[in-house]
């Protein structure tokens, strides 16, 4: 491993391990409960439901495969044991007995998971555009049906750009990263195959900005109108045609959402990039990686957590599981 304080010292494993355990723990609570409210509730089961919903499923996959592999490694170092056969780079990719190599597995599912929550936030960026820009036709140009096939495309597509750097490019492997404590994709040259995910990202990413700054200028306006109509009974038959209030804090969700995810995946895609040209950041590798990965738990505190609603059904939710455990008990 390479001497790096943040990666090798006892104290920096402690540190990254509580870091760890702790954002599994919310991520798996986080994101259960949130598809537990979004799928048992009748009045979230919309377009924009759906699209929460997968975008819940993807970081709830995060916190149940990725995290607990890097858990089970930095804790079997950490109780002075010998690491994984697994972690060592001379197994990358391979199998060791005939078993499957764990990061043939975890690699693929985070760089799809991630692929995925950057498809689906675009997607409802474009969902809250319709509802501000075109708030009569929303109901009849998002239905549940194309909803319901975009999201399954998105899974698709960003599964398959996540394993096409190992289907089309020659130098590139899936191992055990000690720096970022994740199983990455590992060039053994300069791999131009990895590029494809930042492109892909920061096309997505950057349409939804624009996008999303269209959405809000026009939310300025219709809050202007609003003043404006305020107090005037003969013109509200006119405020029926503007967006309303949970449209409006909605659409803020998501931009602030954009902004979040675009400046979490920022350092990865340096990182990527600088990969791809044959350089190591170490420090900077596992501060990026798990940056990103933090996404996955407070992704509901951004899109979910701030509605009034949402949070009084969460808590009927766990007060009702915690009256059943104690009439149990």
């Amino acid at each position: 491993m390479p001497e790096d304080v943040c990666c090798c010292s006892a104290l920096g494993r402690a540190v990254a391990l509580l870091f760890m355990v702790l954002l599994a723990a919310a991520t798996l609570l986080g994101n259960a409960l949130t598809l537990a409210v979004l799928l048992g509730t009748r009045r979230y089961r919309t377009p924009h439901g759906y699209l929460k919903a997968s975008l819940a499923v993807a970081d709830l996959t995060v916190g149940a495969l990725v995290v607990p592999l890097s858990v089970h490694a930095e804790l079997a170092l950490a109780l002075g044991g010998p690491a994984p056969a697994w972690t060592a780079r001379a197994n990358v990719s391979g199998s060791g007995g005939g078993a499957l190599h764990p990061c043939a597995l975890v690699g693929p599912v985070f760089a799809g998971c991630t692929l995925v929550s950057i498809s689906t936030i675009f997607l409802l960026t474009l969902e809250r555009a319709v509802a501000v820009l075109r708030p009569l036709h929303r109901d009849a140009v998002v239905t549940r049906r194309r909803t319901g096939a975009l999201i399954a495309l998105s899974w698709l597509g960003s599964f398959f750009l996540a394993v096409s750097p190992l289907l089309f490019g020659r130098d590139v492997a899936l191992e055990y990263n000690p720096c970022s404590r994740m199983c990455t994709y590992a060039p053994r040259a300069a791999a131009s195959a990895l590029l494809l995910f930042p492109a892909f990202d920061f096309t997505l990413l950057g349409a939804a900005v624009l996008v999303n700054l269209v959405s809000l200028g026009s939310l300025r306006r219709h809050s202007r109108r609003r003043r404006r109509l305020a107090g005037n009974e003969c013109a509200l038959a006119g405020a029926r045609r503007l967006p309303s209030g949970a449209d409006i804090r909605a659409a803020r969700s998501i931009g602030a959402l954009t902004l979040a995810f675009t400046a979490s995946f920022s350092p990865v895609a340096v990182l990527v990039v600088g990969n791809a040209r044959g350089n190591e950041w170490c420090g900077f590798s596992f501060f990026a990686f798990w940056g990103l990965a933090a996404n996955s738990c407070w992704n509901v505190v951004i899109y979910s957590a701030g509605e009034r609603r949402f949070r009084q059904r969460a808590l009927r939710l766990l007060t009702g599981c915690r009256n059943k455990s104690s009439t149990h008990t």
